[in-house]
């Protein structure tokens, strides 16, 4: 008898953890998607034939033409004409477009802007822009603004009533060192956007787009394949 308890106390237990994980990711406001170790995010651009890829579809398909699987994307920052990358964008270690440090109007000058880098090692970074500082080890990086949260803490400039209201996405640094990339998939506003990253646990958050933001996550059957950006983060996998 007693056994027979256990045994359905520890299946209760199970049953609870995998309904709590799906929970987790599986958000009905939100696409959410949490790095794992064995991941290969990556910032892309243009093919190899210099052509802008601008949407997810052609992201997909240029990662398949490489004989590998795109698991997750989303836009990846601001871009200006022609789909140019607005401030800073490294990709594979060469520096494609130069840091903005310059002040303007919009939200990628809302102070402070950031960086969101990835080092030669995998290692996730959120800075201020004035904080940031590329080295040898700095693959990939892609400026936008303004920064979400920093050191634990909300941007101080955003009001918790604003109406100011838009689709958005963003990425975070969790305190393991993982990310969490999350775009709404309804209206919000920068003090609840950044608030929702603070619930999810992260010392440092970017926040990248607007209106214009797409998200392709096929393991939650949200697949979107449209879009007109400059660079898009992707996270790909080597086909068996």
């Amino acid at each position: 008898m007693k056994k027979h308890f256990q045994k359905l106390l520890i299946c209760s237990i199970l049953i609870l953890f995998f309904s709590c994980k799906k929970e987790e990711q599986i958000n009905p406001d939100f696409v959410i998607y949490y790095t794992k170790s064995e991941d290969k995010v990556e910032l892309f651009w243009k093919n190899d034939k210099n052509e802008t890829l601008k949407t997810l579809k052609n992201l997909k398909e240029f990662v398949e033409s490489k004989k590998q699987t795109l698991k997750f994307a989303m836009n990846g920052g601001m871009f200006i004409q022609n789909n140019i990358p607005k401030g800073l964008f490294i990709e594979n270690y060469q520096t494609l477009n130069p840091i903005d440090t310059l002040s303007g109007k919009g939200n990628f000058h809302l102070k402070p802007n950031g960086v969101f880098s990835i080092t030669k090692s995998g290692n996730y970074e959120v800075l201020p822009t004035k904080y940031f500082k590329s080295n040898s080890e700095t693959k990939f990086a892609t400026q936008s603004g303004p920064i979400l949260i920093f050191n634990g803490k909300i941007n101080s400039i955003f009001q918790k009533n604003s109406k100011n209201l838009n689709i958005r996405n963003g990425i975070g640094i969790l305190k393991n060192g993982e990310a969490v990339f999350v775009m709404s998939k309804k209206k919000i506003n920068f003090y609840d956007f950044a608030g929702l990253f603070k619930n999810l646990g992260c010392e440092n958050a970017l926040y990248l787009d607007g209106f214009v933001s797409r998200a392709y996550l096929p393991e939650q059957n949200w697949i979107q394949e449209d879009g007109d950006f400059g660079v898009m983060i992707g996270v790909i996998s080597n086909n068996k």
